[in-house]
């Protein structure tokens, strides 16, 4: 007989959770038993996202995504310190504001948590963040050519990127954002923005909801290719304000969202709920 696969998986195990079966970490017991649906769902789309976040090509051993807990808004849910491709369900950790594992969880978290804890501190609005070292897009990161949206598909990444410089503020160090002192830095820069650039590192992408963040992460990429190509050959035509909002508002309504969600799911082999 052959293994089953990791929503299988997942299943067996909430199963075995209703019936308290397993000894597990509190936030999977949680969600299993006292969440609600909708809870329970966020949770599964974020394990759904790291896959899709890998296999898309945005991240690849490193990289992390999170989801602001449904439950506790002063709260946030991400992976165990693992590649995304390979994040279960039963990784998934919960996170004070400032980085602290919830509920005694003594796995090993992911070093860069902070950059998650600080936005989601000063924005309200966002409830899900995508951290990632694309590579499409460290040119812009490191030039000082601002990337902008050219693709109407990329008006999800908003008009305007800023690039956020670790150094300027905290000298030399090794390039991860290691405290709560330097995601608030990193916040700042990023303002009402829905993504930054991390210079000589990587970016940050923001969402309403883990599906908007990953469709944004997705085709932040892809923008980047396209207009590298295009500085190849002459000087690209951005996308008015105007049209950005258009398409921003499309793009994030059911008619598109729905629609890319459930083709990146597709290909990545994961539930597309």
């Amino acid at each position: 007989m052959s293994e089953p696969g990791p929503w299988t998986r997942r299943r067996m195990v909430t199963a075995a959770l209703a019936a308290g079966s397993v000894n597990v970490m509190p936030l999977a017991r949680l969600a299993a038993q006292t969440g609600s649906v909708d809870d329970r769902v966020e949770f599964r789309r974020l394990v759904a996202a790291n896959r899709i976040l890998a296999n898309e090509g945005v991240v690849d051993a490193f990289g992390h995504a999170s989801v602001r807990d449904p439950r506790d808004p002063a709260r946030y849910v991400m992976s165990r310190s693992r590649s995304p491709e390979l994040v279960e369900f039963d990784d998934l950790m919960l996170f004070e504001t400032d980085g602290t594992p919830a509920d005694g969880d003594t796995r090993r978290p992911y070093g860069e948590r902070m950059i998650h804890g600080a936005i989601y501190e000063v924005r309200e609005d966002v409830n899900a963040v995508v951290h990632n070292h694309a590579y499409d897009l460290l040119p812009f990161a490191i030039t000082g050519v601002p990337l902008v949206p050219v693709v109407h598909t990329a008006s999800v990444i908003g008009p305007e990127i800023p690039v956020w410089d670790i150094g300027e503020r905290f000298g030399a160090t090794d390039m991860l954002v290691r405290s709560m002192e330097q995601g608030r830095d990193l916040a700042a820069t990023l303002g009402a923005n829905t993504c930054l650039l991390m210079r000589g590192h990587g970016a940050v992408v923001t969402g309403a909801t883990i599906r908007e963040a990953v469709v944004a992460s997705v085709y932040l990429q892809i923008n980047a290719d396209v207009q590298l190509r295009a500085l190849s050959i002459g000087e690209p035509r951005g996308l008015s304000a105007e049209e950005i909002e258009l398409s921003r508002a499309t793009q994030f309504s059911p008619l598109g969202i729905d629609r890319a969600w459930e083709y990146f799911c597709a290909r990545a082999g994961v539930d597309p709920e």
